[in-house]
């Protein structure tokens, strides 16, 4: 038998394996590598493309073993033109080989089912080889339980992180590996990639390829790209489900209603893991989801199909999505402004968006849009806003479209269409977002401290006794700004204090100088049955703790009758709040000052 391996057996290396077993030796006559599969593979490793390199190191392992095994090894053919070699896609290439089997009646060897059957219809004879069996992974050597990502360089140390976000370390192994061990571990990933279940190769260009190789993402880089030949493999060590970051009941309800949300964070800080969690969610609420990455490397349950680009373009994924039509679209690390439009024209056309992006600061996740959407569509695309930061939620803000006066401008006429970012569990506003000019301004909204000075306490004071002589009515009030006041008094009070068209409340700002916001005084009513808790403070969060009886039912949250918050008793009957949650705060600050905390049904 003269035996004409493909492209696809010798780069992966099943043609070598082949040569390696007696019954298939006995048989063999001769060897033959037609040109044009080594021309592909020049082509390939001149590119920088690793399945080049190792298919370089194929052809010199066959042919060492064609001397062990006293087998004679010949190349056969012309050499392919570029114009053949640039259609190898296209079957060009595969066309040159199996031409080379039939004039030599050969026997073909291939792993491509479709060069099989075309083979088999033109009367050549032809074996084809299965994929490898799954083995252990060269490099998972370098991984136990905790370790989230191994980087691995020539002529360096190799390390490891391990440990969880916000509190990670950095390991180092004792022995220094060469160029050549890493290619070797690098041939082993690419070969794996292409035969394992669940595993792609998602680029692989001049200097760097990327692989999805199961859990494992894998980057592998070599010069000129990088200085060295380089290895970086990161796993996700954990799978969370929503119920683990302790979502108050408040926040799970968004979840219910919001549309478009945007998960920000620092890279390493669980963006990620908190995108899977949501999407899982989604899905046990019988919603149809689906996702967006490259590379894709969610770890999500089977029912949640999982894209990438389409012919490198996310575009046209898009398109595909939308011919889908699902309930929700998670869209893993948006980066590029094709991105944001991509993720806006998808919102618009009624999908449930989940977007991930970059960012330091919660408010950076919106300046992303900036620039690439207009102004006000942006409230339309984006809802809710959820910053992760080591792993948990760290802050959740909301967006409301107004038009009004931006904070420290006085002049009515200067009123406009503005973008208000909140606090979501205190309403608190953060940020105005608003076109001044030409420019788009971000403006960090001021804040009331809650000890004034006593220059402020003078002023409030003498304007109590001002709006004493002007309103007959009990109210208390408040600075909002150095141009507006918070007026609060009775419900039953509000109507004659506004008067018909708002004519009372302009009369009353134009005699004391001031802005008014007319609020009401009256808090949530408490009902009978009050439970008194016990509160454990710790380093990054408050644990209120609630007998197991009251586990998956719905309680409120009072402070010395003041209403906090109603969540919903999780089955360990210990509510976890962050310290960065302000409710946190008000319950540390109420009881180091005598008040009592309980909760009701």
């Amino acid at each position: 038998m003269i035996a004409v391996p493909d492209t696809s057996v010798v780069v992966d290396g099943r043609f070598k394996d082949l040569l390696l077993t007696t019954e298939f030796v006995n048989d063999l006559e001769k060897i033959v590598i037609a040109e044009a599969t080594v021309a592909e593979i020049e082509h390939l490793a001149n590119e920088g493309k690793t399945s080049g390199i190792s298919g370089i190191a194929e052809l010199k392992a066959i042919f060492n073993i064609s001397k062990d095994i006293f087998i004679p090894i010949e190349y056969y053919g012309k050499r392919p033109t570029k114009y053949e070699i640039s259609g190898a896609k296209k079957g060009d290439i595969d066309a040159i080989i199996r031409e080379a089997a039939m004039d030599l009646g050969g026997t073909l060897i291939t792993g491509d089912l479709i060069q099989k059957d075309i083979a088999e219809a033109k009367g050549i004879e032809s074996i084809f080889l299965k994929p490898h069996k799954t083995v252990k992974l060269k490099i998972e050597d370098f991984f136990d339980f905790e370790t989230l990502s191994v980087h691995l360089k020539d002529g360096l140390f190799p390390s490891r992180k391990k440990g969880k976000p916000g509190e990670i370390e950095l390991e180092k192994f004792d022995k220094v590996y060469s160029e050549e061990e890493l290619k070797e571990i690098a041939l082993d990933i690419l070969e794996r990639a292409k035969t394992t279940r669940d595993s792609f190769i998602e680029l692989d260009e001049k200097g760097a390829s990327v692989v999805q190789l199961q859990e494992y993402r894998i980057v592998i880089t070599t010069p000129p790209f990088s200085d060295r030949f380089e290895i970086t493999a990161v796993r996700p060590v954990k799978k969370l489900n929503l119920d683990d970051y302790n979502a108050p009941a408040k926040l799970m309800e968004r979840f219910e209603t919001a549309e478009g949300i945007l998960i920000a964070g620092a890279p390493g800080m669980g963006k990620s893991t908190f995108a899977q969690a949501i999407a899982e969610y989604y899905s046990s609420l019988d919603k149809i989801v689906k996702t967006m990455e490259k590379p894709r490397d969610l770890n999500v349950c089977p029912d949640i199909t999982q894209y990438t680009s389409l012919e490198g373009d996310m575009a046209k994924t898009g398109d595909i999505l939308l011919l889908v039509r699902p309930d929700f679209t998670i869209f893993d690390e948006m980066r590029v402004t094709n991105d944001f439009k991509i993720y806006a024209d998808m919102r618009l056309a009624g999908v449930g968006m989940v977007g991930v992006v970059h960012a330091t600061k919660p408010v950076d996740a919106i300046q992303r849009f900036i620039g690439r959407i207009e102004l006000g569509i942006i409230p339309q695309l984006i809802d809710t806003i959820v910053f992760i930061k080591n792993g948990e939620i760290s802050q959740v803000l909301e967006l409301e479209f107004l038009v009004k006066v931006p904070q420290g401008m006085t002049e009515s006429d200067l009123a406009r269409p503005i973008v208000e970012i909140k606090d979501f569990y205190t309403k608190t506003p953060l940020y105005e977002i608003y076109t001044y000019g030409e420019q788009v301004v971000v403006m960090p909204l001021k804040t009331i401290r809650k000890e004034s000075s006593p220059m402020k306490r003078l002023a409030l004071s003498k304007l109590k006794e001002k709006l004493n002589a002007e309103i007959g009515i009990p109210f208390s009030l408040d600075a909002v700004s150095e141009s507006r006041i918070a007026l609060y008094v009775n419900n039953d009070d509000i109507p004659s204090l506004i008067g018909k068209d708002g004519k009372n409340i302009k009369k009353l700002e134009n005699a004391i100088g001031f802005s008014i916001d007319v609020r009401p005084t009256e808090k949530p009513k408490e009902k009978k049955g009050k439970i008194p808790v016990d509160v454990d403070f710790r380093e990054k969060h408050i644990l209120i703790n609630i007998e197991k009886r009251f586990a998956r039912k719905n309680v409120k949250i009072f402070l010395d009758g003041d209403y906090l918050d109603e969540v919903s008793v999780p089955k360990s009957g210990k509510i976890k709040i962050s310290n960065k949650n302000p409710i946190a705060e008000l319950i540390e600050d109420g009881i180091f000052n005598g008040k009592n905390l309980y909760i009701m049904l």
